[in-house]
């Protein structure tokens, strides 16, 4: 008997890896004041799907060209992460960030010109595989940050103050450029926009919060936006820098508004003598009520009610005849404080 044996088909070796990152496709930009803030993943797999053992540098290009070809002149370079190795293989993800300065000569240039970025991610020889999906970042001046920028508590409100630039000359459409007010309350990340003046030809600004809650700690800043908008295109929102938060504490120690229009009038033939109080209401918000002193001549002014008077009337039954008396009421808010005395209305008994 013949016996026969096979033998597998053995294919050619397959060539080495280069060991080239794969390109990263997640390039982000986000720009505010002259910085741009560029952030990635990563790559852990090189472009023939092997595990990158040995990370490089990652370049950093930027052109005023609409499209980059390749990346001669990086304008920065990214060392790769520490410990890249143990945090590849626990199955992190890795993200790398780069913050780029425009350069004033780029912001001038072309105020509705753009900048296109990439990155390029390098093996330890400096090889890569070529550039990362190409974003584009709005170049156009913007204003500074206002300066000055303080915040005190006022009987209207919050009033928040700044110096602005002084702009000679409006923008032309389609740019515009204002400032924008936040505040936040202690303990809380969240920021409210509570205004917004359009830059000009006023150099102090100013505007007030009466949004807020009495009692509380709160934070603001200011920020600028320039927006520009031309036909057939989409809006472009580029946002300024920053001040220093201001911390404020919004202590309510503003009595409301004086009382106004006070009224007295005498009945009493036929019946129990009386006289009654009327004003004009406090349109206050916070108003809580009021309080009515009565005085004779010569006498110190005393308060007949024991509880807050709701309306803006009230009925004084403790007269007596052939009297003159004299009334002032003032006004009470939620946190007792108390207005001034209206001016005095008297009325005499028979």
């Amino acid at each position: 008997m013949i016996g026969l044996t096979g033998c597998a088909s053995i294919g050619p070796p397959l060539p080495p890896s280069l060991e080239l990152p794969k390109r990263p496709s997640d390039l982000r930009a986000a720009r505010k004041g002259d910085k741009v803030m560029l952030t990635w993943t990563i790559p852990t797999r090189t472009m023939d799907r092997q595990s990158v053992r040995y990370l490089g540098k990652t370049r950093i290009c930027r052109s005023v060209e609409a499209t980059l070809d390749k990346c001669d002149a990086p304008v920065g370079e990214v060392a790769p992460p520490a410990d890249f190795a143990g945090k590849k293989d626990a199955g992190q993800k890795l993200v790398g960030s780069y913050v780029d300065t425009l350069p004033a000569e780029l912001r001038f240039r072309d105020g509705f010109g753009s900048a296109t970025y990439a990155v390029e991610v390098l093996n330890r020889d400096g090889r890569g595989a070529g550039l990362s999906n190409q974003v584009h970042v709005p170049v156009a001046e913007v204003l500074a940050a206002p300066t000055d920028f303080s915040a005190r508590v006022t009987a209207q409100g919050v009033e928040l103050t700044w110096t602005g630039a002084f702009l000679s000359l409006p923008f032309p459409n389609p740019i515009r450029r204002s400032y924008r007010v936040y505040r936040r309350a202690e303990g809380s990340q969240q920021e409210i926009l509570v205004g917004e003046r359009e830059a000009g030809m006023e150099k102090n600004l100013s505007l007030v919060d009466q949004s807020f809650e009495w009692e509380k700690t709160y934070y603001y800043r200011a920020d600028t936006l320039t927006v520009i908008t031309q036909a057939g295109k989409p809006e472009i929102r580029i946002d300024g820098d920053d001040t220093s938060e201001v911390r404020i504490f919004a202590d309510d120690v503003f009595p409301p508004a004086v009382p106004s229009g006070l009224q007295a009038v005498f009945s009493g033939p036929g019946q129990e003598a009386f006289i009654d109080l009327i004003w004009a209401p406090v349109t206050d918000a916070d108003l809580d009520g009021y309080n009515v002193y009565r005085h004779e001549e010569g006498g110190a002014p005393v308060k007949l009610n024991s509880e807050l008077v709701r309306a803006p009337a009230f009925r004084d039954t403790q007269v007596g005849a052939e009297k003159t008396y004299f009334y002032s009421v003032s006004a009470v808010d939620r946190r007792r404080n108390e207005s001034g005395r209206s001016e005095e209305a008297s009325e005499s008994v028979p």
